[in-house]
């Protein structure tokens, strides 16, 4: 530890003297190349820190290791995993025997580590791997990912990426890619939060099978004056009058027509429960809200909905409302002597802490589960409304396991504490599923701690 002090005390020794440079005094040529010095020794410093990223493991009461390391590094959990995923094929590995074994991208961990490639340069080696078919050898991807890595000392990303194009197509001449090849492709994710419109935008990969009944689908359900949202009663059977003022563009009825078979598919009895609740939608809003038809209310997944769309959506079957007070934030008084919450609190709890109430945790409230905030219940505590909140699993588990401990604080919300000793891991309360809360003013949250809860 005194050595690794000592270079970190050196490092920012070195970055204070370099931070005094007057780039001005230079002459215009020799900025350029002092630039290129400091770039090529922050590639080295990325490498060192993946070096250390590699070396990671979880220990008693650490949450995951990518939601530990986005929490003390305060980066997103998605550049985390970035991070444990690029280590995981830039550093070196060993065998069960405890072996040495090179890196997975071999040369390209070589010129990582000197300092040669950015993150753009990475990202472009790693997809032509990933997109190669299974049928080329391996020894014939090695070779592609040596002249890759050479060519990425000496070209910008964008001219790597044209010659990783070419050279994917000497490797494939055909075209030919297997069943296995094509499923590893699929996949739909959205591509970052809503927009401020609302709006979201996805990107779906679809296998030929998805492909043919989307297909089938759209051909009935996305013609033109089918599920209109515009007429005053959509049907599926429109009149030809109907289909003629419909002004929708095709991909706009194509994407009423995909909601149109997810609303018809939410509530139904045949699909079970999702953690104790039909599989259908949980909204948070407020009667203030719900009277002025304005604002928005709050998905269990983390959405924001209109609540001109919600007091509209309303009017369909299977679909919980649960409605609390927008001044003081009060919920229904929900008790029960048995372990488990019933589906109504279940309800209140999505509807009051959205999520996971773990700091950090972005886990919403579709993918969390109930936890006794105060008291196990094998310990002795009770499954009332007021000493219940949400936990993804994993955190739940740091509860059970982890040493760590959760308490109710006066104005509802709830503290995550860590185990003593460790200073590192973020305690207190969530605010990523309450934003709001960073914009009250300096008189703080509402509480609900005074009179009778039952009144």
């Amino acid at each position: 530890m005194r050595s690794i002090d000592a270079a970190l005390e050196a490092l920012d020794a070195a970055v204070e003297s370099l931070a005094a440079v007057d780039f001005a005094a230079l002459p215009a040529p020799e900025r350029f190349a002092v630039l290129e010095l400091i770039e090529t020794q922050q590639r080295r410093l990325t490498a060192v820190s993946h070096a250390g990223v590699a070396k990671l493991e979880r220990f008693e009461g650490c949450p995951p290791v990518g939601i530990a390391l986005a929490d003390v590094l305060r980066v997103s959990p998605r550049e985390a995993k970035r991070r444990i995923r690029d280590a995981a094929q830039l550093a070196p590995r060993t065998t069960l025997t405890g072996e040495p074994l090179p890196p997975v991208l071999a040369e390209t961990a070589k010129a990582w580590h000197a300092g040669q490639l950015d993150a753009e340069h990475l990202r472009v080696i790693q997809k032509f791997i990933c997109d190669l078919p299974d049928h080329v050898p391996p020894a014939q991807a090695q070779d592609a990912e040596r002249l890759l890595a050479q060519k990425a000392a000496v070209l910008r990303p964008d001219q790597l990426e044209r010659v990783a194009q070419r050279l994917a197509l000497h490797l494939n001449p055909d075209g030919k890619f297997s069943d296995a090849d094509r499923a590893r492709k699929r996949g739909f994710v959205w591509c970052g939060g809503q927009h401020v419109d609302g709006m979201s935008v996805g990107r779906l990969i679809a296998d030929p099978e998805l492909r043919s009944e989307l297909d089938a689908w759209f051909a009935k359900f996305a013609a033109p004056g089918v599920c209109n949202p515009d007429d005053q009663s959509p049907t599926v059977a429109p009149t030809e009058e109907m289909a003629g003022r419909d002004r929708r563009s095709y991909g706009q009825r194509q994407h009423d027509a995909l909601k149109a078979l997810v609303r018809g598919q939410l509530g139904d009895p045949k699909f079970g429960q999702h953690k104790g609740l039909p599989v259908t939608m949980i909204v948070t809003a407020t009667v203030q809200d719900l009277q002025n038809k304005t604002g928005h209310a709050v998905t269990a997944g983390g959405t924001l909905l209109p609540i001109p769309d919600l007091i509209r959506m309303a009017a369909h079957a299977y679909h919980y409302l649960a409605l609390f007070d927008g001044k003081n934030k009060r919920a229904l008084w929900l008790g029960r002597d048995k372990r488990f919450a019933t589906a109504d609190q279940r309800i209140i709890l999505h509807s009051k802490y959205l999520g996971c109430t773990r700091p950090g945790c972005d886990a919403p409230g579709y993918h969390s589960v109930v936890h006794h905030a105060a008291q196990d219940w094998k310990n002795g505590g009770n499954t009332d409304i007021n000493d219940l909140t949400l936990a993804c699993p994993p955190d739940n588990q740091l509860v059970e396991t982890g040493g760590w401990t959760t308490r109710q604080r006066p104005d509802g919300t709830t503290e995550w504490i860590p185990p003593p000793g460790l200073p590192m891991l973020r305690g207190g309360v969530n605010d990523y599923h309450h934003p709001e809360r960073l914009l009250e003013t300096d008189s703080g949250p509402p509480t609900d701690d005074a009179g009778d809860p039952a009144a």
